[in-house]
């Protein structure tokens, strides 16, 4: 790993420093450091933000880089699943070049870590699982990906799915999914029960995508909490999008939030437009561990997004109401330090000794950089330079 020296950069927008890079670590930030022979790039007093965290994405599913595909998908959640499994099959999609492409532009965009959620289902078996190892292995000196066994299309309703989560779980996936127990597989003990015996078996998380609204996605969380305490398993459960404690009824999500931190179920929003999205700063006051991600991008269930992670914590600031530049820190924290915890990423951060993974950004100000979202100046992981300007140094292709 070649040595590397950054001058004149501000460190979360604190006092300009220089940071010197050795074996992929960082390993001295102080004013004017002397490092002779080291390149030296120098930073123009831009901002160094941590490696950005997409703690929630689907890698498999995009059209980047494809023709335009209307979006067709109906209002429910089973109307979008529908579509996307015949989207996906009219236009013969490669998951590995597919999610190659998603990779290589998230580079670009300063984004160091991935936990991509891949589908596994009776059409596509593990072919996705496989397409998406393919690309964690050919990028891994750019981008680190975790992959989540997810059954998109229901665990139950579809017999063969449990086998395939089985083989999927052996193929190597980092975690195992499950998907609104209620409201799509109808059958919330026996789906709760069948991910969490997974779990165990493999001695894996479960990140689950919870949906299910209000009153129903309470009772789900209820299950899950009774699971994650018999299995011992605090500090291992992440609910994706909840949006069941987005709604007003205090009574029922303040005891929910209380229930979380309790056990260490970690929470992810993307800070949805359209759907109740879960209360960031009472998450946190409570100290729930929070994370975000981008969700589908440009996908079969939505027309719009892109890698941005810093767009997506001024969409989280926007959901959440968040004016303060302390409050778009925390958003952007999410991002950051946040999804880094819920993924338990190893020596992460900007402080001596944490793998170098990280973003120059020109902007007076964190707040600025989330809200005017620069162009990356400068992306390092583990002390390589792997974009520049914008740009990723690397190039989408299958493996």
């Amino acid at each position: 790993m070649p040595d590397l020296l950054i001058r004149n950069c501000r460190p979360m927008g604190g006092a300009a420093v220089d940071v010197r890079i050795a074996a992929g670590r960082f390993a001295e930030i102080a004013p004017h450091i002397e490092a002779p022979g080291v390149p030296v790039e120098d930073a123009g007093g831009a901002i160094l933000l941590p490696g950005l965290v997409d703690a929630h994405a689907h890698l498999d599913k995009s059209f980047l880089g494809m023709c335009w595909h209307p979006h067709a998908a109906g209002p429910t959640t089973l109307e979008k699943i529908e579509n996307d499994r015949l989207m996906k099959r009219e236009a013969n999609m490669d998951p590995a070049l597919q999610s190659a492409r998603q990779a290589v532009m998230a580079v670009a965009t300063g984004t160091s870590h991935i936990n991509s959620h891949v589908d596994v289902d009776t059409e596509c078996g593990v072919g996705s699982i496989a397409g998406v190892m393919a690309t964690r292995d050919r990028y891994r000196d750019a981008i680190g990906i975790q992959l989540v066994a997810f059954p998109q299309s229901g665990l139950l309703r579809r017999p063969g799915t449990m086998e395939l989560m089985h083989e999927a779980m052996k193929l190597g996936a980092d975690a195992v999914g499950g998907i609104d127990p209620c409201g799509l597989d109808r059958d919330p003990k026996g789906h709760l029960d069948a991910i969490f015996a997974l779990a165990d078996t493999y001695g894996k998380p479960i990140d689950l995508h919870l949906h299910e609204p209000g009153a129903m996605g309470a009772f789900s969380l209820d299950m899950i909490f009774e699971r994650t305490r018999a299995l011992g398993m605090q500090g291992k459960v992440t609910i994706s999008h909840a949006f069941c404690l987005g709604g007003g009824d205090r009574d029922m999500v303040d005891p929910l939030i209380a229930t979380l931190a309790e056990l260490d179920i970690a929470i992810m929003t993307t800070g949805p437009a359209a759907r109740p999205a879960p209360p960031v700063k009472r998450l946190v006051a409570a100290g729930v561990r929070v994370c975000a991600g981008v969700d589908g991008i440009r996908d079969a269930w939505g027309p719009y997004g892109n890698t941005d992670l810093l767009e997506r914590a001024m969409m989280i600031g926007l959901r959440n109401n968040f004016r303060t530049d302390p409050d778009i820190e925390l958003a952007l924290g999410l991002c950051t330090t946040g999804g880094a915890s819920v993924m338990r990423i190893a020596d992460y951060g900007l402080e001596v000794g944490c793998v170098a993974d990280g973003v120059l950004v020109a902007a007076e100000a964190v707040a600025e950089a989330v809200v005017s979202r620069p162009v990356r100046q400068l992306v390092l992981k583990a002390g390589r330079v792997v974009a520049r300007d914008g740009k990723a140094l690397i190039e989408a292709a299958a493996a």
